[in-house]
């Protein structure tokens, strides 16, 4: 008889999710099989679940989705060699070919051939996941099984925040959901000398001023451009990061950086946004940086360094920890912008 789990499954094309049994996944020669004990909520799982135009166009139902967590390996394939049962583990959640010019030239983040776990792939919103072993990293043994589910996207926002180093720098985090104030704390950690926090969510801001934020900025209350040129003596800020995706956000973004500085977007825009490229971009000498994934594994590494040396706690960011049955409510806080991160726990007991 076939062993099953129970999964949160995309079972249609369409809003919502359904948490159901499905086969126990089982390891190949190269896989590791870890039992999910934390597995966080992501915007791009925001995205699936209410089923968008972009989630319309990549995804396939029925299949598990989730990609942010950390379990415990329980089986290996024949020729793991470094990974074993026990092991504390979360995973690079971007499958690569290995065999493409960027792979082979240290940019693997950027494969074409990239699938993603929960995405293209079977993901983690169940009790059991398979990934290649090339894919697995070893947690720090200090790490709660809820902070450590939280490195996956530390890692885009450590990608970000270091892609224009904020040492002694003025920067903006545009954009105060769970990535932005983790960015927002990379940021104070790398040594920012003032970072500017911009939402629409008071939430969020408070979390933000938790995380680091030396202003926020309610982007509906006051005038952010105003806001940040009078503070930084009509100069504007050194480094941008826009995690927001919305037009006029990320236009503000481009007005409000410095000559000479730099934007680095992490956000996905759903439609064409028009920049003044010659004014806020070509004139003010401007380095542009698109953001995807995590360099692999130098971000790995960094997270991994901040967290164990003290200088990132995500502590305040987990807001609410659920069984993995109460889903429905992890989504709605997380589309009400009521939350930080929202983990599921597919193993929950109560403490």
């Amino acid at each position: 008889m076939t062993e099953v789990m129970k999964a949160l499954v995309k079972h249609e094309r369409g809003p919502g999710a359904e948490m159901t049994t499905v086969p126990v996944p089982e390891p190949g020669s190269f896989d590791v099989k870890i039992r999910v004990e934390a597995a966080s909520i992501c915007g791009t799982d925001v995205h699936i679940y209410n089923w968008d135009d972009w989630s319309a166009s990549r995804v396939k139902p029925p299949y598990t989705f989730g990609h942010e967590f950390s379990g415990e390996v329980v089986e290996t394939g024949s020729q793991v060699k470094h990974v074993q049962a026990g092991d504390f583990v979360s995973a690079e959640t971007h499958i690569v070919c290995g065999r493409c010019r960027q792979c082979r030239s240290g940019n693997a983040h950027i494969c074409a051939e990239t699938k993603i776990i929960g995405v293209d792939t079977h993901g983690c919103f169940a009790e059991y996941v398979v990934l290649p072993e090339e894919n697995i990293w070893k947690n720090d043994p200090s790490l709660s099984w809820e902070e450590a589910s939280l490195q996956e996207p530390m890692g885009n926002a450590v990608h970000t925040v270091m892609s224009a180093d904020p040492t002694a720098k003025t920067a903006a985090v545009i954009g105060c959901g769970p990535i932005g104030l983790m960015a927002v704390s990379i940021a104070r950690a790398a040594g920012a000398s003032r970072i500017f926090a911009l939402d629409l969510n008071e939430y969020r801001l408070e979390l933000a001023e938790k995380m680091g934020a030396t202003d926020c900025i309610h982007s509906l209350q006051m005038d952010p451009l105003h806001t940040i040129m009078t503070g930084t003596g009509g100069e504007g800020v050194d480094v941008v990061y826009e995690m927001s995706g919305h037009p006029v956000a990320m236009n503000q973004g481009f007005k409000m950086a410095a000559n000479g500085g730099q934007v680095s977007i992490l956000s996905l825009p759903i439609r064409p946004v028009e920049i003044d490229v010659t004014n806020d971009i070509v004139f003010k000498g401007l380095r542009v940086q698109g953001i995807t994934g995590r360099r692999m594994f130098e971000t790995w590494q960094q997270t991994s360094g901040l967290l164990h040396a003290g200088r990132v706690d995500l502590k305040p960011l987990i807001t609410h920890v659920l069984p993995m049955e109460e889903f429905e409510k992890g989504f709605a806080l997380m589309n009400e912008g009521r939350c930080g991160k929202v983990i599921l726990k597919p193993q929950y007991q109560e403490s």
